[in-house]
């Protein structure tokens, strides 16, 4: 049952007075509960609770913290078709889409158990002393991940499951051992309120300590006094450059600076090389056409670039996807929000000089995005940075050059970006290898051919790239790896062994693999 209430760790609280309506944008109609934004003495309780929370929840045994993020996603299956429905009226995406999104958010759960379970995200290193080395000794160090404290987290309002209030950063952010304080998204109040209690029930279940979970709502100024807290570590973000870059200037103007992952903004360039595209340029067409509306264009990994070089292929390709994207519905965007900021940057785009749209433009209304592409030639698009911008909805831009220094060019003036994909055969990759290098420096992930859209949860997975992707390119918010974001190291010198954590202990009593003298190894310390 749905409360509308805040939730300070396991107390659920409504003591403000400033009421928030969660709508269904397919209809605009208004749902029936009310929903009441923290004030700041309920944000600085939960943060206070989750400080007091970190010290025993760190000491938690890695093996009943993945029982913990196992019974979480138990809790979320739950709740059965009740979520999937809510989830649906309040973003207006099919249930389908839910029922895998669903899916994503608890196998992701489950991932970071077995991370837990297997250890090497603990980074253990250990040299050992060499007393009697000359001219001085060596001294035993030993070194592992520790987690950080209280983390703050966004949800996303383009997945109101998987990278929202038990999702990704909340997971790898609870599974390296830090308290969570979760902003709920405005767009999907429901669905974040359904969620919050089935964490809340695992934290019960889990017998967890009080406050390693905890919910507030609220807009910009509740965000604001979250980031500025300072008993609050580090933050997790997903949305655009504009939220992301305002969260990481705030989070590094205060006395203590702190990390903010931020993934926001990306193009994901696809240059189509000459052999692939004169190859199948209809069939290309097609395909990216299909990637552009996928989900109404509402993916961060959306193709908002197509770079080709000037022939009768690419005016067969292009063809091809404006023909195919105007047979395609429009479709209810997640919120009134982001259909008007499509139609918005939409039509400035389009009213630059030089670029010429490709279909009708018009708005049908009712939140609706519609989709649609636009040409324009490579000096144009190199004078204009308003065309770099990404355009969060159903549309791409073909870039048209004259040859391939042009189209280096391109590639070179291109900021930072989650993917880049070389539309390509194996022959224009040897041709044009300058190409391949110049993106592969602006890219998270560099795809070979396909589209860019779909984001596997797996241990090879890079969802973050140079800036404005994300606001730091050496991590990411997808994967196995997302955890190192949530830990920082901490060397032991010179300590007894019963004196240590079991994951630096001579016994190695956890079995996990460990650095030892340089040699990776699960074997144990004799004689140190």
């Amino acid at each position: 049952m749905i409360t509308g209430k805040n939730y300070i760790g396991s107390r659920a609280t409504a003591d403000g007075s400033q009421i928030l309506k969660a709508y269904n944008p397919t209809d605009g109609s208004v749902f029936q509960e009310e929903f009441i934004a923290a004030t700041p003495q309920e944000i600085d309780d939960a943060v206070n609770l989750a400080q007091r929370a970190f010290a025993s929840y760190k000491a938690v045994s890695y093996e009943k913290r993945a029982q913990f993020l196992e019974t979480i996603a138990e809790e979320i299956m739950a709740i059965g078709d009740n979520l999937l429905e809510r989830a649906s009226g309040e973003s207006g995406l099919p249930l389908g889409r839910f029922q895998g999104e669903r899916g994503r958010t608890c196998n992701q759960l489950k991932m970071f158990a077995n991370v837990l379970r297997e250890g090497s995200w603990l980074g253990a290193n250990i040299d050992t002393a060499i007393p009697d080395r000359q001219p001085i000794p060596k001294v035993d160090l030993r070194k592992m991940h520790v987690p950080i404290g209280p983390v703050a987290v966004f949800g996303a309002s383009n997945f109101p499951l998987a990278f929202s209030t038990a999702g990704g950063d909340t997971a790898s952010a609870l599974a390296a051992g830090n308290p969570v304080i979760v902003k709920g998204h405005e767009a999907h109040l429901g669905t974040n309120d359904l969620v919050t209690q089935a964490v809340l029930s695992a934290v019960e279940k889990c017998d967890m300590p009080d406050g390693v979970f905890s919910m507030v709502n609220g807009g910009i100024s509740v965000g604001q006094q979250i980031v500025k807290h300072p008993k609050v570590k580090a933050v997790g973000f997903t949305g655009s450059v504009k939220g992301g870059r305002a969260i990481f200037d705030m989070a590094n103007q205060r006395p203590e600076p702190i990390p903010v992952y931020a993934e926001m903004g990306s193009t994901n360039p696809c240059f189509l090389m000459p052999d692939k595209l004169s190859g199948d340029p209809v069939g290309l067409g097609n395909t990216f056409a299909n990637s552009v509306a996928l989900g109404v264009g509402q993916f961060c990994t959306s193709p908002g670039l197509l770079i080709g070089i000037q022939s009768s292929a690419l005016d067969e390709f292009t063809d091809t996807l404006s023909k195919s994207l105007a047979e395609k519905e429009a479709v209810t965007m997640l919120n009134e929000k982001i259909a008007t900021s499509y139609y918005t940057h939409r039509g400035a785009v389009i009213e630059q000089t030089g670029v010429e749209e490709i279909g009708d433009s018009t708005n049908p209304g009712s939140n609706k995005g519609k989709p649609l592409t636009a040409k324009v030639n490579a000096k144009t698009f190199l004078k204009n940075p308003i065309l770099h911008e990404e355009i969060f909805g159903p549309f791409t831009i073909v870039v048209i050059c004259e040859d391939t220094n042009e189209m280096l060019a391109v590639a070179n003036a291109l900021h930072g970006q989650l993917t880049g994909t070389m539309v390509a055969t194996d022959s224009d990759i040897e041709k044009y290898a300058d190409i391949v290098e110049a993106l592969s420096t602006k890219v998270g992930r560099l795809l070979f051919n396909g589209v860019p859209t779909g984001v596997e949860v797996c241990h090879s997975m890079q969802h973050g790239g140079p800036y404005p992707a994300s606001t730091d390119q050496r991590t990411t918010s997808v994967g196995t790896a997302a955890i190192s974001r949530f830990v920082r190291p901490i060397a032991y010198q010179n300590w007894p062994d019963h004196l240590l954590p079991e994951a630096l202990k001579n016994s190695n009593p956890l079995q996990i693999w460990r650095t030892i003298n340089g040699e990776l190894t699960k074997d144990e310390i004799r004689n140190s």
